[in-house]
């Protein structure tokens, strides 16, 4: 489909959301939907389970936030029952401002456009449908036309809730206009749009001096007094305030607690009471969800000075952190690689998460129960052996854990400086590591103390990375000796069978009965740690996955048990290690050892995402790792 096709199926698209009707009309809507007359939380928590909700673990997971907001199931679970969710059954948080606190380029502002596109998007679905009296500049609830001596008896017949009155454009129109004739007043479906200023607002501070508190409630038209004679005429004001345009949907504040008091003093009247004041009108109904963001640091200013606490009374604080998991951090790189401008560029495997292990570290807390190794391997679902805590008691010890520490945006600057430096189209985990030790010599707000903890941090992500480069490349010279590795695998289950069956085994060369060889099963054994007290234990689960196999007609191959296959693989790499050494290290490879470099160098390409500048670049790392 061309682009211009679908600009026009856009266009047409938008065209038929288009409704315009009576007050009469739109009553019936509400009776047949009474969603429609949802208050702002409301719509906002619908808008969010709409896009499906699944437990995993005990904890629910909103697919709302899927592909966005990485690490942050329980920030966000708590936000969404505890915000959200109680708003919108209209208990006593929906009069509170939401306020996100957390650390530099922790998802907070993501959180919040996240929030506002989505709700531009569900306007426009059915389920989502806004409607607003025709030509109200806050394009208000229509219900607010039913005068309160009738709302009582329209509630239950309609099964809403109507707060609110009429603003003072509409109650003027529908006096001169529509003669009080509430029935004709004209009704039209909103859709909600941050460029259009429609449902979805977005202030931010400015010079205290020169910012204007008609920013946020809208100012007198000074053309036209003249016209109407008087500044309490609703003709003679312009009501396109910030808390206008935002009524029935978003209100963003940015770096709401820079934001001077005359300014925040309106957000407690509109939060509490549902209103506000403009000019010489009466107070002005609106209903928005008012959020805001901060770091932790501005945070605790706000709250330490007295005068405050009128405002902090009215808010509810949601602590967004750090990710404290390494696979989540590589989502988020891999997120921020794809929108810049370095999606052309190979990032080699394990680059990325190399540096998410290094963040990471940087983010935990010292724990009584564990080092921070082991700690960031069980936060990220790994299993360490011979340790069984307990996660949630690792949690519980620091509740606010992942409140300071190295932020996303620092390592994708760290990687571009490297690229910028290199010019390469690969970049692997030493470029990036290297990059993130240089950088911190520039970062002004590092001490010498935290520079040391970053500098062991970088070296702990490193011996990572080294061990699981050389259980790559293991596997790749265990891959080229594929039939070595079946003909080990084959004899090891020949012993085995022999061993749990009390049997002998009949030796190749002499023919004679030989008991099984307990030397080579021990030496694959120890491999992947199988004690001498745990073998036979060990021998017979081999045995019995044998054994069902057979009855079901399937073939036990090298790669059916996986503690198995990583113990033929280590054995067969430790038998062939002075043979990785000579082909690895070789300066001028014979026709033998050429071969075997370039059967595992293909298969790091084609099996395990290496390209062939990151291939040979690993081939030589690992080679010297070896020859240390």
């Amino acid at each position: 489909m061309s682009l211009a096709l679908r600009l026009r199926e856009f266009k047409e698209h938008e065209r038929e959301l288009q409704w315009e009707g009576t007050f009469e009309q739109y009553l019936g809507i509400v009776e047949q939907n009474p969603a429609v007359a949802n208050t702002a939380h409301a719509r906002v928590y619908d808008m969010i389970v709409s896009a499906g909700v699944e437990e995993v673990d005990g904890h629910k997971i909103y697919h709302f936030f899927e592909n966005e907001l990485f690490g942050l199931q329980i920030p966000l679970e708590r936000l969404v029952e505890e915000y959200f969710h109680s708003a919108a059954r209209r208990l006593d948080v929906r009069k509170r401002i939401l306020l996100l606190m957390g650390p530099v380029s922790g998802g907070k502002s993501s959180l919040v456009t996240l929030l506002k596109r989505g709700l531009e998007a569900y306007s426009r679905t059915d389920r989502g449908a806004v409607y607003g009296i025709k030509g109200c500049p806050m394009h208000e609830e229509p219900l607010h036309l039913i005068p309160h001596k009738l709302r009582a008896e329209m509630e239950k017949e309609l099964h809403v809730h109507i707060e609110g009155d009429l603003c003072p454009v509409c109650q003027l129109r529908l006096d001169e206009e529509f003669n009080g004739d509430i029935l004709k007043m004209p009704v039209e479906r909103v859709l909600f749009s941050e460029g259009r200023r429609v449902g979805i607002g977005t202030f931010s501070p400015s010079d205290p001096k020169s910012q204007d508190i008609s920013e946020l409630t809208g100012s007198i038209d000074f053309s036209t007094i003249a016209e109407y004679g008087s500044e309490s005429d609703p003709r003679a004001f312009r009501f396109d305030g910030e808390l206008n345009k935002a009524n029935r949907g978003i209100l963003e504040m940015q770096e709401m607690l820079k934001i001077d008091s005359k300014f925040l003093y309106h957000l407690l009247s509109l939060t509490q009471e549902g209103n506000f004041k403009a000019g010489r009108f009466a107070l002005i109904s609106a209903d928005e969800l008012v959020i805001a963001h901060t770091n932790e640091t501005e945070y605790q200013t706000f709250i330490s000075n007295k005068k405050n606490e009128a405002l902090h009374s009215r808010m509810v604080v949601m602590p967004i952190p750090y990710t404290l998991r390494v696979s989540d951090e590589v989502r988020i790189y891999e997120k921020l690689v794809a929108q810049s401008d370095l999606r052309h560029v190979h990032v080699a495997p394990h680059g990325l998460r190399t540096a998410a292990i290094f963040s990471v570290l940087s983010r935990l807390k010292e724990s009584t129960k564990a080092d921070l190794l082991k700690k960031l391997k069980l936060y990220d679902g790994q299993s360490v052996e011979g340790n069984d805590i307990d996660v949630k008691e690792l949690q519980s010890e620091h509740p606010l854990e992942g409140m300071s520490g190295i932020d996303p945006r620092y390592v994708i600057n760290r990687i571009s400086s490297a690229l910028v430096r290199n010019e390469s189209t690969c970049i692997n985990a030493l470029d990036i590591l290297r990059s993130l030790k240089d950088g911190l010599d520039q970062h002004a707000s590092i001490s010498p103390a935290d520079k040391e903890k970053l500098l062991n941090y970088i070296g702990a992500a490193r011996q990572e990375y080294d061990e699981v480069v050389k259980k790559e490349v293991q596997k790749a010279f265990v891959y080229s000796y594929e039939e070595s590795a079946q003909s080990l695998f084959n004899n090891y289950l020949d012993n085995v069978e022999a061993y749990c069956n009390k049997q002998k085994l009949k030796d190749p060369i002499t023919d004679e009965e030989v008991d099984p060889d307990e030397t080579l099963m021990r030496s694959i054994e120890e491999q992947i740690g199988v004690s001498d007290n745990a073998k036979t234990q060990f021998r017979e689960e081999i045995l019995i996955r044998m054994s069902s196999y057979a009855r079901r007609g399937k073939v036990f191959s090298y790669d059916s048990h996986e503690r198995l296959k990583e113990a033929i693989e280590r054995k067969l790499f430790n038998d062939l290690k002075d043979v990785v050494k000579i082909t690895t290290n070789a300066k001028t490879p014979d026709p033998d050892q050429l071969k075997r470099i370039n059967q595992v160098h293909e298969t790091l390409v084609e099996k395990h995402g290496y390209c062939h500048i990151c291939a040979n670049e690993v081939l030589k790392y690992v080679g010297s790792l070896l020859n240390r």
